[in-house]
């Protein structure tokens, strides 16, 4: 069980580390996403987020600052579901679609994230001891 509970952290790290890497790498187009969806200091804030991602990530996959580490992936799920994914808003079928599969996607997220707190520290194979 130890083993697919590492495999669990590497993957949900590795989601949210590829995601803020990708808030870095597509800044330009993320920014302007960001502006149309009325996020004040847009480009500030994908840059945030992104640095909140990776930390995020990072102590996930390796087991280490957990509580911080599900802080800002929080923050950063709950920001995205109240700011950025508003499906209920949008008036097109199809842009609706996809809006509501990210905001209940961010949701599962954040359970799963919120769970992580109820695992005894340290995790098994952390570099925490």
């Amino acid at each position: 069980m130890d083993y697919l509970f590492v495999l669990g952290r590497v993957l949900l790290g590795g989601y949210f580390l590829r995601s803020g890497y990708n808030h870095f790498k597509n800044l330009g187009m993320l920014t302007g996403y960001a502006q149309s969806k009325g996020v004040p200091m847009p480009k500030e804030m994908v840059m945030l987020t992104g640095l909140m991602m990776l930390l995020g990530g990072a102590g996930v996959l390796l087991g280490v600052y957990i509580e911080l580490s599900v802080l800002l992936l929080t923050l950063f799920l709950l920001g995205t579901l109240v700011k950025m994914h508003r499906y209920w808003e949008v008036a097109d079928p199809m842009a609706q679609m996809g809006e509501s599969v990210n905001f209940y996607k961010n949701l599962g997220l954040l359970g799963a994230v919120l769970m992580l707190l109820s695992i005894p520290l340290p995790w098994v194979m952390s570099l925490a001891w």
